[in-house]
């Protein structure tokens, strides 16, 4: 009998921590104290950049099959649809000089502020949204400050 009560009693206390002003997650179901990790801290540069641009919770914008293929054509490369894992690989396969890696980021980049310009359109027509939308407009631009860096650290002058 002990045992479901302390049971129920850790539940109360996950309950009144979690839904009683004090959330463990955000709105968009990240812990609240999101920790920096830097790019060397990932076998390759393609699983830093896919965990750091591809990952939706990280920047904030889901980017599908179709859009690393419009990316990519953007950039200068062209390819068949694959898992989007596999694509990004190949991405990368492309963006092995400074060049390109640049033409890359610039696509993404231009991809990024679309979905923001859509993020800011429902925000305006719908106010309520905008504890939804706004996170992840911050996450974006906080990836796109990224750029710089992984030109800097993957492809230095």
């Amino acid at each position: 009998m002990r045992d479901i009560n302390d049971l129920r009693k850790e539940f109360e206390n996950f309950n009144e921590k979690n839904f009683n002003g004090n959330p463990a997650f955000g709105p968009d179901g990240q812990c609240a104290a999101e920790e920096e990790v830097d790019l060397k801290d990932y076998p390759s540069y393609t699983e830093a950049l896919y965990a750091k641009l591809i990952a939706p919770h990280v920047s904030g914008i889901y980017i599908s099959r179709w859009d690393i293929k419009d990316i990519a054509l953007e950039a200068g490369d062209s390819m068949a649809i694959h898992p989007r894992k596999r694509m990004f690989e190949l991405l990368m396969k492309f963006a092995t000089s400074r060049e390109n890696m640049q033409a890359v980021l610039d696509a993404l980049e231009a991809h990024m502020e679309d979905k923001i310009a859509i993020y800011t359109e429902c925000m305006t027509k719908f106010p309520n949204s905008a504890e939804v939308f706004q996170p992840k407009i911050d996450k974006a631009r906080k990836t796109m400050k990224l750029f710089p860096q992984i030109i800097e650290e993957y492809f230095p002058e």
